[in-house]
């Protein structure tokens, strides 16, 4: 039985690596999150609505700005931004502003009720924030801080310090309508192969996807 189970593990690991050893698994979730990242981009720019990812260490959200609410608030009405959860084995590194930020998956919690009430107003309505502040709650080690940010994010302020996480929806990144962004690196990375793939945003707003990265044992 023994022999089994570790028969099993081990073909979960050829199917997930793939025959040539590429981390067929890390490569879809680097291209899925590239492409939602581009298509919450095209969508922000189109709506004038301010967008952000909520990051937690397994999994993120979508969320905007919401002018009438003065708050940021979970993307509700757009199934394609939906939450995403990575599959097992895999996880998310963050850096903001060259700080780390330690990751919690309770950043993913939201308020369901506060965040339809808000969908049901009719969901995002465009409207630049310009000059605004985008700073996030705190240390770096909070799982909810958005330190730094683009010049055109200003206004789009953070929560209180006392401000239940559930109802945290401020942002680590932010993707900003005009095509700005705040100056991140996000790392999609597989710790028992030591395989990784990183995303980083560059001085002109523009985001890049590398290669899958091999560390040493």
């Amino acid at each position: 039985m023994v022999v089994v189970i570790i028969g099993l593990v081990a073909a979960g690991a050829i199917l997930s690596l793939g025959a040539t050893g590429r981390d067929r698994q890390l490569e879809q979730e680097r291209d899925r999150l590239t492409a939602l990242i581009s298509y919450v981009r095209d969508r922000g720019a189109m709506m004038t609505t301010e967008y952000g990812i909520r990051c937690g260490q397994h999994g993120y959200r979508f969320v905007y700005y919401d002018n009438r609410t003065l708050s940021w608030q979970p993307e509700m009405l757009d199934d394609t931004l939906r939450e995403r959860k990575l599959p097992t084995g895999l996880d998310l590194q963050l850096v903001i502003e060259g700080r780390p930020i330690v990751l919690d998956d309770h950043a993913l919690d939201y308020n369901a009720a506060a965040a339809s009430a808000a969908a049901q107003l009719g969901g995002p309505v465009g409207g630049s924030a310009s000059g605004a502040n985008a700073s996030g709650t705190g240390g770096t080690a909070a799982a909810g801080d958005s330190s730094g940010g683009a010049g055109s994010s200003a206004g789009l302020g953070a929560p209180p310090l006392d401000t239940p996480a559930v109802d945290d929806n401020t942002p680590q990144i932010l993707l900003l309508s005009n095509g700005d962004t705040n100056s991140f690196t996000l790392t999609i990375e597989r710790p028992s192969a030591h395989h990784s793939v990183t995303l980083k945003s560059a001085a002109d707003g523009t985001i890049s996807a590398g290669d899958i990265q091999q560390a040493p044992s």
